[in-house]
């Protein structure tokens, strides 16, 4: 049993394509995201290596999720705004010891 309840999932794909990102990660469960809009620095050797045109505008999208829904949204965001896709995304996830401010009470008061 995962030790974690939370997930951050955090998914870089080509700007213009973070709402693609969040329907494909609500058509699974996920209820919402942030969109950071940032600078890739990829060179022309990993260009090369995964065969792909690396646009340097990007949107960073992260999304806070249950440990349960994690595997399918990583699934669906690969499916739908994948490397093999326009929008030529990854996306990870990071385990998140606490959380606050999203309807989880603290009992410490």
């Amino acid at each position: 049993m995962n030790k974690f309840e939370h997930e951050l999932i955090l998914c870089i794909v080509n700007e213009g394509f973070s709402e693609a990102v969040m329907e494909a990660a609500r058509s699974v469960g996920a209820r919402g995201g942030t969109v950071l809009h940032a600078n890739g620095t990829a060179n022309q050797d990993a260009q090369r290596s995964f065969g792909i045109v690396i646009e340097p505008n990007k949107d960073m999208v992260m999304i806070l999720v249950t440990s349960e829904i994690k595997a399918a949204v990583l699934k669906e965001l690969y499916d739908k705004v994948g490397l093999h896709t326009p929008g030529q995304g990854i996306a990870f996830s990071l385990p998140v010891d606490a959380v606050v401010g999203i309807g989880v009470t603290d009992n410490k008061q």
